[in-house]
């Protein structure tokens, strides 16, 4: 079969690789229909993952079809369409059991970082009885693409701030992951969003899909000013950082209210430095870390009912032999790029 790896001369290449097999009981493997690019690929190629392994698949967000299964898979049956957790799972240690799931003993987030991941036309699923989630029959598989990471970690980052009704919460950074995080801060609860981004034509498609009620650009805009002039001069009750740069990090804590919560989503290239006597008083606190994606299945409820849509992020499709291709777009993208749609052969 076909499989994107990655060298560690930060290059990428499409080589043969056998058909993945059952290792363990509780394994499955898919064949993949259809995955994306992340970003936090290009900080794999990029050597920014200290775990990840030369020569491995690339690829986390990909949705398939169930081939075969281990003798210990009984939720799951051959031919079920399934969206993949980005995270691997036992389900049974004691970080899974409190929804840690990115601490797994056993897991974490491996797929395509230190197992094959899903750039292939097939994948062996790990623990697959509690990373795979079902499909309902009302959503097609390019609908369920994002659930397993992206939307999953919009997600998080909005349930990690704990909002409140009422809230407003700011989004910074509006790629893929802030716009998600931006429809599920608002289902969770926030009156109000407001969305931070340099990108004007992201900005465009805040406003054209309506994620937000307010959108701020810090190239036309004091955004420290303009945050509290939208919150009363107290600043915002919670703020995501999905952006990922010096600049962003530091705008997080400073547009946040006394007793905030900042939620950091982003994955940062370098260390971030908390000024800590600049912030001290403003009794902050904040939260950070790889996506816990334990919602898998209540998101594409979500997207069955129609209260989330994530349709609106793909940018372009592809066939899967483009792939290549499709990294070097990705990586240079025009501004009003979001994300691909990789599809594989039937």
């Amino acid at each position: 079969m076909k499989a994107l790896i990655w060298k560690e001369n930060k290059e990428i290449e499409l080589v043969e690789k056998p058909i993945p097999q059952i290792q363990d009981e509780r394994d499955a493997i898919i064949k993949v229909t259809y995955a994306s690019i992340c970003t936090s690929d290009l900080h794999i190629i990029n050597g920014a993952v200290p775990n990840a392994i030369p020569n491995t698949t690339l690829g986390h967000e990909f949705v398939g079809t169930v081939i075969k299964t281990g003798s210990k898979i009984k939720n799951i049956k051959i031919g079920t369409r399934v969206c993949v957790n980005c995270e691997t799972f036992c389900g049974e240690c004691f970080f899974c059991q409190k929804g840690y799931i990115n601490n797994c003993i056993k897991g974490g987030w491996k797929l395509g970082c230190s197992i094959d991941g899903g750039h292939a036309e097939y994948v062996r699923i790990p623990f697959a009885d509690t990373g795979l989630t079902p499909i309902p029959n009302e959503i097609s598989d390019k609908n369920a693409l994002f659930v397993g990471d992206i939307l999953s970690s919009g997600y998080f980052g909005a349930e990690l701030c704990e909002i409140k009704q009422k809230d407003t919460t700011a989004i910074i950074g509006c790629g893929p992951v802030g716009l998600c995080a931006m429809q599920c801060a608002k289902f969770l609860g926030s009156k109000k969003i407001i969305a931070i981004d340099t990108n004007p034509e992201r900005l465009d498609i805040v406003k054209k899909y309506n994620l937000a009620d307010y959108t701020l650009n810090p190239l036309t805009t004091d955004i420290e000013q303009s945050v509290k002039a939208l919150t009363n001069h107290f600043g915002a009750d919670n703020v995501i950082e999905a952006a990922g740069s010096t600049d962003t990090f530091q705008t997080a804590w400073k547009i946040a209210r006394p007793n905030a919560t900042v939620a950091i989503v982003a994955m940062y290239e370098s260390p971030q430095t908390l000024p800590l006597p600049q912030m001290y008083g403003k009794n902050l606190t904040f939260k950070t870390g790889g996506v816990d994606a334990i919602h898998c299945q209540k998101l594409l409820h979500l997207i069955k009912e129609k209260k989330i849509n994530t349709d609106f992020l793909i940018t372009g499709e592809t066939q899967f032999e483009n792939i290549i291709e499709a990294y070097k777009l990705f990586q240079n993208k025009p501004d009003n790029f979001l994300k691909w749609a990789i599809k594989y052969k039937k």
